[in-house]
């Protein structure tokens, strides 16, 4: 991981806060981290042998509610790329207009190399160790990398064993028996899709099927090329961590999620079959499906991955980020010198939070809703919100990402005024003006 990334997430804050009026006071909370927690989680491992396995849990911002984000599981977790992927929650949540900061939590860990057993006892031992940094009206803990409603679920419970109560609402993407919401498992990507849906027309020719490439295929990038198979458009290339597969005649996406999901060998936790296992297609390598000439290209696997060395190589006419962070800041401004655009993160991958938020609101009211109405809630939300980021966007004539980051950050500054700002206490603007 690269040990720049948070500083560099943190760039886009300078960038945006040029276009928009916002006091230093809003400017100073949102340099650092509210508080981070390093903990350390020892685990039984099945032969006997105690490890010890390292959990991290950072709330960057509470100025508009309670902090909320996901839990990962991944070799390459560390404080720096937690830190960052809190600070674009901080934003995401603001540009979806929820009533949540932004936090983010994981342990270094390849949990593909632990049994089921193992990978129970590290969920419920990472929660014992925060279980005083997290709550219902604290931090809300989510599904993220390698993490799924099971590990959600289990996590509850251990939650809900330390306080002998049952408490749903501490932690969302649960099983829906346990809690959880219709909807949450394709959120993601149904939020995504939702996003292309409303900006994609706008940069490609009418009447043309839309050709797309979608490097990750875990929950996300695999929901969302089923939705966009099932909408029309041509997914030409997808990919794992090994490699991918292309044909310049479209994939059949039933058929290749279907393979990947049959030959999962912990069931329920991770699927460990390959796309390049499957027959008669091109196999491609991930940085090869980066270059594809191709109408829409999805990040949707980890950060950094375009960068300085192959964004000149960029031959898709827009970018949309299903994943967080997946475009360097030096690779975003070769691709703004050639003219492609990149839908961000902060706005383009918010489905799972908006449901997240769903899900909290039913757990504290005690009452479900259909699967149908969430899907409608969640259009309504992500639709609206991409309206008003490309109207920003389009009247001050900057990128996306800015645009997104002025919107959101629009709405931190409306919160951290209502409580009092310099301007206020001392009665002098920043030109040294009486107010």
């Amino acid at each position: 991981m690269n040990d720049s990334l948070f500083q560099d997430a943190k760039q886009q804050l300078n960038d945006a806060a040029k276009y928009v009026s916002i006091s230093d006071d809003t400017i100073e909370r949102l340099k650092e981290p509210k508080s981070r927690l390093i903990v350390s989680i020892p685990v039984r491992m099945d032969n006997g042998e105690l490890k010890v396995f390292k959990g991290y849990r950072v709330r960057y911002d509470d100025t508009r509610g309670p902090t909320k984000g996901g839990i990962r599981f991944h070799p390459n977790v560390s404080i720096d790329e937690v830190d960052s992927l809190a600070f674009w929650m901080t934003f995401k949540c603001a540009v979806l207009k929820l009533p949540f900061g932004g936090a983010k939590g994981g342990i270094t860990v390849d949990p593909k190399k632990l049994t089921r057993f193992e990978l129970d006892r590290l969920s419920r031992g990472y929660i014992n160790a925060i279980a005083d940094f997290i709550g219902p009206d604290v931090d809300i803990p989510a599904p993220d990398m390698y993490t799924n409603p099971m590990i959600m679920g289990w996590m509850m419970d251990q939650y809900s064993i330390i306080q002998r109560k049952i408490v749903p609402a501490v932690i969302t993407g649960k099983p829906v028996s346990m809690g959880g919401s219709l909807g949450r498992k394709t959120a993601t990507a149904m939020g995504v899709f939702f996003v292309m849906q409303s900006l994609i027309p706008k940069f490609t020719k009418s009447g043309k099927k839309i050709t797309v490439a979608i490097q990750g295929f875990g929950n996300v990038g695999s929901n969302l090329a089923d939705l966009l198979y099932q909408a029309g458009y041509q997914v030409m290339a997808v990919s794992d961590e090994t490699g991918g597969i292309y044909s310049a005649m479209g994939l059949d996406i039933p058929y290749i999620k279907g393979f990947k999901e049959s030959t999962r060998d912990l069931k329920e936790v991770y699927a460990k079959g390959s796309v390049r296992e499957l027959m008669g297609y091109e196999h491609i390598s991930n940085d090869d499906l980066l270059k594809l000439d191709v109408d829409v290209l999805v990040p949707a696997a980890l950060e950094n991955q375009i960068t300085c060395e192959n964004a000149a190589d960029i031959r898709a006419k827009v970018i949309v980020e299903a994943a967080n962070g997946p475009i360097t800041r030096e690779a975003e401004k070769v691709l703004e010198q050639r003219g492609i655009p990149v839908v961000p993160d902060i706005l383009a991958n918010a489905g799972g939070v908006t449901v997240s938020y769903f899900e909290w609101v039913q757990n504290r009211m005690g009452h479900y809703w259909s699967e149908e109405k969430i899907h409608g809630l969640l259009k309504e939300k992500m639709t609206e919100e991409t309206r008003m980021m490309w109207d920003i966007a389009t009247s001050k004539n900057i990128p996306m990402r800015t645009a997104a980051y002025v919107h959101a950050l629009n709405r931190i500054e409306q919160a951290v005024n209502a409580r009092g700002t310099k301007v206020y206490y001392t009665g002098v603007d920043k030109k040294g003006e009486d107010v």
